[in-house]
């Protein structure tokens, strides 16, 4: 086969916002089929790249998929219903899963790339990630998979998440460990406080309550920008990054110095998306678009990481999974 160079196709499935759309663009992709069903995501992608994404993909007829070098996506982990005795292709029917394995099936890309909740590793006792797998060298590539955490990309996030890379040709390929771009801190992310929605703040009673809360642990609150994580348990981190940012909860859970919640913007800079990447819709969705996007500048390593190995010659191999 042809060396890929950095003029490579790819589509986007799944696609939420776009921040793997933007990591692949970054290194040269470009994207011929767009997939997300969320009509908020798809107004807020479309009013960014220009063009709408297709709907529900299960609707999707996998033969009017454009050929392309690499499927990308970011699949929703869905439980398997049925693990059964590993088979595979027949296993995955019923979710969502199944429809990139279809268009994989049909398509043939060249190579994929998969991302998903760390999760997803131990997920019924590995069983559910087992059968990915499988089902992936059954179709003929060679597959790596390996967790990465936001933190090392440049973003001050913890956000470990679990990056899947197949291949037809068994190509020598190595993960990212660091991103390209100068690391952000918390004082890059944060907005200056002035220009922040007074709706944003933490009521007088919230913060008396977490004040109160710290002293009985023990804990000082810093002089430089935090973000304040309480678990379940009531007890307190506080850290000069953001634990993971999620669809749901990150409004509430995390503080920003004792004093307010994140502002939208603020998460979105949290994930490396840019600036001027405008947010159109109200702030509940953009704090769930947020919270299901991806670390943008991770998506660039990986895809660069993609890239340069199919611009090396393929290697003999027999085992088809490697974990890194």
């Amino acid at each position: 086969m042809k060396k890929l160079a950095n003029d490579f196709t790819f589509i986007d499935l799944f696609a939420g916002i776009g921040g793997i759309r933007l990591g692949f663009e970054k290194v040269g992709g470009q994207c011929v089929f767009t997939s997300e069903w969320d009509e908020a995501a798809q107004k807020m992608y479309e009013n960014y790249f220009g063009d709408k994404p297709h709907g529900d993909i299960t609707k999707i007829n996998e033969k009017e998929v454009p050929d392309h070098d690499i499927l990308t996506g970011g699949f929703p982990c869905q439980a398997f219903s049925i693990m059964g005795d590993m088979k595979g292709f027949g296993e995955t029917r019923g979710t969502l899963f199944f429809d990139v394995e279809r268009i994989l099936r049909e398509k043939r890309p060249r190579a994929l790339f998969l991302e998903n909740v760390r999760n997803l590793a131990s997920h019924d006792g590995g069983r559910t990630l087992n059968t990915i797998l499988k089902s992936l060298k059954d179709l003929g590539y060679f597959v790596h998979f390996k967790i990465l955490n936001g933190l090392d990309f440049g973003v001050p996030q913890k956000r470990e998440r679990i990056m899947i890379v197949g291949f037809r040709e068994n190509y020598p390929f190595e993960f990212p460990t660091k991103g390209s771009n100068q690391p952000k801190t918390l004082e890059d992310i944060l907005e200056p406080e002035e220009q922040i929605n007074p709706k944003h703040f933490l009521s007088d009673r919230v913060k008396d309550k977490l004040r109160r809360r710290l002293i009985e642990q023990n804990k000082i609150a810093p002089d430089y920008p935090t973000v304040w994580h309480e678990n379940k348990s009531g007890n307190i981190g506080i850290h000069k990054f953001s634990c993971a940012l999620r669809a749901g909860g990150s409004y509430n859970y995390l503080v920003v110095n004792g004093r307010r919640r994140l502002t939208p913007r603020e998460m979105f800079r949290l994930q490396g998306f840019p600036d001027d990447y405008e947010i159109i819709v109200s702030d509940q969705q953009a704090r769930k678009q947020a919270g299901n996007a991806v670390v943008v500048p991770q998506m660039e390593a990986m895809a660069q990481a993609i890239i340069e190995a199919m611009s090396k010659e393929p290697i003999i191999e027999i085992n088809t999974v490697s974990q890194a």
